[in-house]
């Protein structure tokens, strides 16, 4: 009998520890319990401690009220132009009401994989592979806005989503690769050639500049040489009209440049001893001329017969020096022909006229009048 009472105790222990435990419920944060009495939907657990009904009461789903991320598989997808891309994608979503979620479909997670597959191959079916690839916040945009409309009424929010990745088939990988690197290339030359031609115009215009530099430069120079003759050449003129030099000074300075003008490796002009008289007589006759032409009039206290004198006793020295050189130039060509009475058959030189006819006769013999 003891033993009867003793198993009775410790089942009535046994049971009443089982009613406490299953009518406590203890519900963590961010997560809430769908209760059901007798197969029916009664009342929601908040986090928290919660008493329930022991054996009519029952906890039918836990639901996690926080938003959860999904990476689905890749999906190959047919693009408008008849291309099969995979795609990955992403989602965000969370629970925002339990009952509906759990009510309202059996597995809502996989119930939201299948919609984004079905929804991304029917926007990414009307898109080209271009646009596809260039177009994922629209793609994006346009996901989200079908998966909201389509779980809101099982209680689920779609916070966002993600295309992760969209893969184009090996060849067309390759193609695009080419392309972009003939794009690069193609970039590349065209910076080359702006650079180039950049260079080319910065080098143009400093040419430009050192050419007109240089060009001014050398017309300020030669301005400058110009205006130095010309100060040159005026006080030389200055110098000139101011000493009113006669025409026995301008016939010495005459003289006195006649070695330098012999001097010169192109010098083919040589006077002629017998013509030696008639040479200064048309010297002395240019150069009054050249007196007369820039308005120089020899000085009054020159005295005319003293000049005279000077001009015979020179052309007799000169006459009698042409004589002598005369008779050498004979001489030596007896001596070369080997005949010596050739000396006396050579013709005699042209006597040289009187001093007196100095400054009246022309070159060619001709009486001139005396100059006042």
């Amino acid at each position: 009998m003891e033993a009867v009472i003793a198993v009775l105790v410790i089942v009535i222990a046994i049971f009443a520890v089982t009613t406490i435990v299953r009518s406590i419920r203890i519900v963590p944060q961010q997560r809430m319990d769908v209760v059901e009495r007798l197969g029916r939907y009664k009342r929601t657990l908040n986090p928290g401690l919660n008493l329930l009904v022991p054996f009519i009461d029952a906890v039918r789903s836990k639901v996690d009220m926080r938003e959860q991320v999904v990476s689905f598989p890749p999906q190959p997808v047919i693009t408008s132009d008849n291309l099969v891309v995979s795609i990955d994608t992403v989602l965000y979503f969370k629970v925002v009401d339990p009952v509906r979620a759990t009510y309202e479909i059996s597995n809502f997670l996989q119930a939201i994989e299948q919609l984004t597959v079905t929804t991304l191959r029917n926007v990414i079916g009307s898109l080209d592979l271009e646009r596809a690839l260039t177009s994922r916040e629209e793609i994006n945009r346009h996901l989200s806005t079908v998966l909201d409309e389509t779980t809101g009424r099982w209680g689920i929010k779609v916070t966002r989503v993600e295309i992760k990745a969209i893969e184009p088939p090996p060849s067309i990988r390759d193609s695009m690769e080419k392309q972009m690197r003939a794009e690069r290339e193609r970039r590349a030359t065209i910076l080359n050639a702006e650079g180039h031609k950049q260079a080319q115009i910065l080098t143009a215009e400093g040419e430009k500049q050192a050419a007109v530099l240089r060009a001014d430069g050398d017309r300020q120079s030669r301005i400058l040489q110009a205006e130095g003759q010309a100060k040159a050449i005026r006080t030389v003129f200055d110098a000139i009209h101011q000493a009113n030099p006669s025409q026995k000074v301008l016939a010495y300075q005459y003289l006195q440049s006649l070695p330098q003008i012999a001097n010169g490796t192109a010098n083919k002009v040589w006077i002629v001893p017998t013509e030696l008289t008639k040479a200064l007589e048309g010297l002395g006759g240019a150069l009054g001329g050249l007196a007369n032409m820039v308005g120089d009039v020899p000085s009054p206290q020159v005295d005319s017969g003293a000049v005279e004198r000077e001009a015979a006793e020179a052309a007799e020295a000169a006459a009698a020096e042409a004589q002598r050189v005369n008779a050498e130039v004979r001489e030596a060509e007896a001596q070369v022909s080997g005949d010596p009475d050739q000396t006396a058959a050579l013709p005699a030189s042209p006597q040289v006229p009187p001093a007196s006819a100095i400054g009246g006769a022309d070159y060619n013999g001709a009486s001139q009048p005396e100059r006042s």
